[in-house]
């Protein structure tokens, strides 16, 4: 089961606050372990901009601007830029299924603040991993739901509604997911 590219949404028990209503992108998954970045929990009091600036990367006035995440609890001084295809910094950038990138070089950030770079984009400071057959136990203990990845979604500024968002788009209703798990 290759996951890579699909969205990972956080049941109602999920036992731990960190990953409490989130919303994560897999952009690596096989039998070594798993990678994501949570695409709807926004860094606080940290703007792209102010990033940008603690870098010393130049920002053109048409420059862009893009939201920062929380992207998981490793590495969290890291930061990983998410990203439509249309954008390759060659062997720097990793493809993710479902028509997504992710690169973490300083150059993705250059481009975007030059006003150039990827259609859409979003920063992760930080990851969330699991080791071996760890996400197909939390799977299996119905902490997380997975299901495709809409770009639009997963761009939408709305990080607030993005996981009732993700819900609905699968035809759940929020208000009726138990926080209790059952077998059949």
């Amino acid at each position: 089961m290759d996951l890579a590219g699909s969205i990972l949404i956080a049941m109602p028990a999920m036992g731990d606050p960190r990953f409490e209503r989130s919303v994560i992108l897999l952009c690596a998954h096989s039998d070594q372990g798993a990678m994501g970045l949570i695409v709807n929990k926004p860094a606080p009091d940290l703007s792209f901009s102010g990033l940008l600036e603690q870098l010393n990367i130049a920002r053109v006035p048409n420059g862009r601007d893009i939201s920062v995440h929380a992207g998981g609890p490793v590495e969290r001084g890291r930061g990983f830029v998410l990203h439509s295809c249309d954008y390759s910094a060659g062997p720097a950038t990793l493809d993710v299924a479902g028509g997504y990138g992710m690169t973490a070089t300083l150059d993705i950030l250059q481009e975007i603040a030059q006003g150039r770079g990827p259609a859409s984009a979003l920063l992760a400071l930080g990851y969330a991993g699991w080791g071996p057959g760890q996400l197909e136990s939390e799977i299996a203990r119905n902490d997380w739901l997975t299901a495709p990845a809409p770009a639009d979604l997963v761009f939408s500024r709305d990080d607030g509604g993005k996981w009732t968002a993700v819900l609905r788009h699968m035809g759940i209703d929020p208000l009726l997911l138990s926080g209790t798990a059952g077998r059949a």
